[in-house]
């Protein structure tokens, strides 16, 4: 019988799909972390013990939220989904944030518990007498205790019935564009992102993912853990990313999967560029075995992906999305992968480009992106008036800028931080950084647009130079931009910059590159 029309479990009904799922796999290998080896059956026990004791004396979460701070593993995972079996929205923190940002997080979340490890207690600003639990002693089984008792020591009650019409999960933007909103979805818009990729991108129970990615993030949380465990496939979970202990593990040579940001692969060619040869061979080694590499979050330099495809054998499979959303376009499975495109709609998602007038665009010209489908979050939290401008004719506009040549997307950028106005044109901040990484002396870049009287923005280009070089003078660099760029989309002000400021998920942070500029005088006058 199809994997898709097993029965599941009694009982599974009123859980959570992922966890009714999770019941097929039983003795299955779900998660390999610091914590240890983890089976789908321990993960049922210990989310079923936080489930449990989160309630206390209560019937039902009814929606209520929990905060929690906990790094990657199996805490993370057994509290997450124990929050969702009590019928609470899960509300991930990021474990790399200050306290003041966490403190943002639990004002505007409201939450009725937070729960965070023991090694980030102190991090955690005074909440005001809610309860705090201990994320080791809300999923760790007493000494010596039967795997019964590992759920009967927890208060015993019937979990709530959490169908999928209910709140499930709120995640924060990045804050890239101004204060971060509470990006709220439902368990059925989970579960549409998941069915989605899986279908998309082959997903099956034989399959075996390494995850670096932070899990505050859509991108580590639905794209990596959550399709893996909805398949019923292994979860190697990393602490973090490091560039040695990853291509350590890729080495071993049973990853199927890999997904990272450019950031993340940039700093992977890094690495290998000064390991020795028998490391290099054994490292692009374990890459050749695995099926699928994916990259996303930011874009892709084509530089990088050819150089990535010289190292790994793979041709890395750029996708589209963003936490309101999901994934929702995606180069193919099988099939021919255009650098520099994210390719068409995954299954179950509506996308089309339009223009200010909110009509469809023809193909080849340029649109904003706008998308319908159940992938599609649910609402802004507490923020009405932002929900409904978000969705002025039912179709969400994402604020991105895209053009369709020969059938598939090509993201040109934000169109108030990535679309450059000057002097009466629209300039893509990324082709022009694209050009830019081509130049021996610059490792990366960022491109902005500052204001300007006159031409309404000047671009400007942030410069990380190479190892061993200097950036060159600006009037030795516009003339080799130049001869590769139309004369209103070279920069007219130039910065050399050791590092760009990034968020947490590796994306530069447009509006701290705009800065960097302060009175916009670097590097003369417009081209």
């Amino acid at each position: 019988m199809p994997e898709e029309h097993r029965p599941e479990d009694p009982g599974a009904a009123d859980a959570p799909r992922i966890v009714g799922r999770a019941r097929r796999h039983g003795t299955r290998t779900a998660a390999v972390a610091t914590e240890g080896t983890f089976t789908y059956e321990d993960l049922l026990r210990a989310s079923e013990r936080v489930a449990r004791t989160l309630l206390g004396d209560r019937d039902d979460l009814d929606e209520d939220r929990v905060a929690f701070l906990v790094p990657p593993g199996f805490q993370y995972v057994a509290v997450q989904w124990g929050i969702w079996r009590a019928g609470g929205i899960a509300v991930p923190m990021a474990v790399s944030h200050p306290p003041r940002e966490l403190a943002y997080v639990l004002e505007d979340a409201d939450p009725v518990a937070v729960v965070v490890h023991p090694s980030m207690a102190k991090r955690i600003p005074d909440v005001r007498g809610l309860p705090v639990w201990s994320s080791e002693a809300l999923t760790a089984a007493p000494p010596g205790a039967s795997p019964g008792e590992i759920v009967s020591s927890a208060p015993a009650r019937d979990l709530p019935r959490v169908v999928a019409s209910r709140r499930a999960m709120m995640l924060y933007t990045s804050g890239t564009t101004g204060r971060p909103k509470g990006v709220v979805t439902t368990h059925a818009n989970i579960e549409a992102q998941v069915r989605s990729l899986v279908e998309a991108w082959g997903w099956t129970q034989e399959d075996h993912i390494l995850l670096i990615l932070p899990l505050h993030h859509v991108h580590g949380i639905v794209n990596v853990l959550s399709c893996a465990l909805w398949s019923g496939a292994r979860c190697t979970i990393l602490p973090g990313f490091d560039a040695g202990e990853t291509w350590r593990e890729i080495a071993r040579g049973d990853l199927t999967l890999f997904m990272a940001v450019p950031t993340i692969y940039a700093r992977l060619l890094a690495a290998w560029e000064q390991a020795s040869p028998d490391q290099r061979e054994a490292w692009s080694a374990g890459c050749r075995r695995m099926r699928l590499m994916v990259s996303g979050s930011a874009a892709l330099p084509v530089s990088m992906l050819e150089r990535w495809r010289d190292v790994s054998g793979h041709t890395l499979l750029e996708r589209y999305g963003m936490t309101e959303i999901g994934m929702v376009l995606s180069n193919p499975l099988e099939g021919e992968r255009r650098p520099g495109f994210v390719g068409h709609p995954l299954p179950g998602v509506q996308v089309r480009l339009v223009g200010e007038d909110g009509r469809p665009v023809a193909e080849g010209e340029p649109g904003e992106v706008v998308v319908r489908g159940d992938t599609v979050f649910s609402e802004y939290w507490r923020c009405p008036e932002e929900t409904a401008s978000a969705f002025p004719d039912g179709w969400f506009r994402t604020g991105d800028i895209a053009v369709v040549e020969d059938g598939a997307h090509r993201i040109l950028g934000r169109s108030s931080v990535d679309i450059i106005k000057t002097g009466g044109y629209k300039v893509s901040a990324l082709e022009i950084e694209e050009v830019l990484r081509t130049h021996p002396a610059v490792a990366d870049c960022a491109v902005v647009g500052v204001p300007d009287a006159e031409w309404g923005e000047r671009v400007a280009a942030a410069l990380v130079p190479a190892h061993g070089e200097n950036v060159p003078e600006a009037d030795i660099l516009r003339p080799w931009l130049k001869e590769r760029l139309a004369p209103y989309k070279v920069p007219s002000l130039f910065l050399a910059s050791a590092e760009l400021p990034r968020n947490a998920m590796g994306k530069v942070t447009k509006p701290a590159i705009r800065e960097l500029f302060g009175d916009g005088k670097h590097g003369g006058e417009p081209s």
